[in-house]
């Protein structure tokens, strides 16, 4: 986006999206550089949904001006997971007993290594919260972010071929998931295509007739390299569509692709 907006010869950005979701702030830092890239630079950003945008990938696609997706896009997922593990009856057939010292009553919270009944309502109570406001904050996202699009659409005469969300649509952000179509009818998309569908609205609400397409890559960089050989302990709140995809594993080289090496 910061390439984007120096480059006078840019007049619109396709952001290509294919993700199951990720963690709640990535999500939200993406959302808001989009947001901000649009209302400062005047350069529409179009969403290209590909076969997977859902939860954090609708998260970063709701402050686009316009979003596409195929018929066969799953997206939607609107909602907020927080979950691990409580091993604490496996810990006792192997005769493990935790011995845990902290400054707090809370200090332990998440822990599995406790029993479920070690683990107070007033905790519970607090995580809920947290999923709660977490929540708030990404309905807020698609509300604000689909409103601004619509006024932004009408103002430039895109009334009648632009969506907004049906109403009521909030009992649909219930962490269900749509296909391209659904979302459409629902209002969480604007159109149903494929990207040469992104490339010809973006076109079009741009103004011309003619443009080359370019694409931004990530510059290679060997930090990157040793930043996959190791990471930390997961404990961040994502949002996520449910489903396990398998990942870049700590402590395993990877074959690079020529892309990145250019």
């Amino acid at each position: 986006l910061k390439r984007a907006a120096d480059d006078d010869a840019v007049k619109a950005v396709i952001l290509r999206v294919d993700s199951p979701g990720g963690e709640v702030l990535a999500s939200d830092d993406i959302a808001e550089e989009v947001k901000r890239f649009q209302a400062k630079h005047n350069k529409p950003v179009i969403a290209s949904m590909g076969s997977l945008a859902a939860s954090g990938g609708y998260y970063v696609s709701a402050p686009c001006r316009w979003i596409v997706a195929h018929p066969l896009t799953i997206t939607g997922s609107i909602g907020v997971i927080m979950q691990g593990f409580n091993y604490r009856d496996l810990m006792d057939k192997v005769g493990v007993r935790p011995d845990t010292y902290k400054s707090g009553a809370h200090k332990d919270m998440l822990s599995g290594m406790r029993t479920p009944d070690e683990i107070p309502a007033e905790e519970r109570a607090m995580i809920q919260s947290l999923i709660g406001e977490t929540y708030g904050r990404f309905k807020d996202v698609v509300k604000n972010g689909r409103e601004t699009a619509r006024k932004m659409n009408q103002l430039h005469g895109f009334e009648e071929e632009s969506r907004e969300l049906v109403e009521g649509w909030e009992k649909l952000a219930d962490g269900r998931v749509f296909s391209g179509r659904p979302a459409y009818e629902n209002g969480y998309v604007d159109e149903l295509g494929g990207f040469e569908t992104a490339v010809k609205r973006a076109k079009d609400l741009v103004g011309i007739s003619d443009a080359r397409v370019v694409s931004y890559q990530v510059p290679f960089d060997f930090g990157n390299i040793f930043r996959m050989l190791g990471a930390g302990p997961d404990r961040s709140i994502k949002v996520d569509l449910g489903i396990n995809f398998t990942g870049v594993k700590a402590g395993y080289l990877y074959f690079l692709s020529p892309t990145f090496l250019r």
